[in-house]
């Protein structure tokens, strides 16, 4: 995984491909059975159209950006720890209505979403 994320910006892809997959699970799941998280169907489309700009974010970088990425790495870098952030603070503002099952799908994510960054800060770090 080291060489796969060293010696190219397929991390930006990585990136993407976790992005869709949470716009996906966002938008076409756990909105339409938000009563089993607790949360409103607008929170969830918010939050998926914050994932799909990640993706699209990250699939262009992929694409387009040749050389010279490492500030593009920073600043997808820097939006994913800024979703845990909103992703927690949806976790305690909602505390009262949020299911058990809601609680345990956005700790997940920002389990999953953490590892990615810390992923990318070390990827920033080698680039050095």
């Amino acid at each position: 995984m080291k060489e796969f994320i060293k010696t190219s910006k397929n991390i930006f892809l990585l990136d993407a491909f976790g992005a869709l997959l949470t716009t996906i699970l966002l938008f076409f799941l756990l909105k339409n059975f938000n009563d089993f998280f607790g949360l409103s169907k607008d929170i969830f489309e918010k939050l998926s159209i914050i994932a799909f700009t990640f993706f699209v974010y990250s699939i262009s970088c992929y694409f387009l950006i040749m050389q010279n990425w490492k500030s593009f790495l920073k600043i997808i870098c820097g939006a994913n720890i800024l979703y845990c952030v909103l992703t927690l603070a949806i976790i305690i503002h909602y505390y009262q209505s949020i299911s058990i099952l809601g609680i345990v799908y956005f700790l997940a994510e920002i389990i999953v979403i953490g590892l990615l960054a810390s992923l990318e800060i070390k990827t920033i770090k080698t680039l050095n």
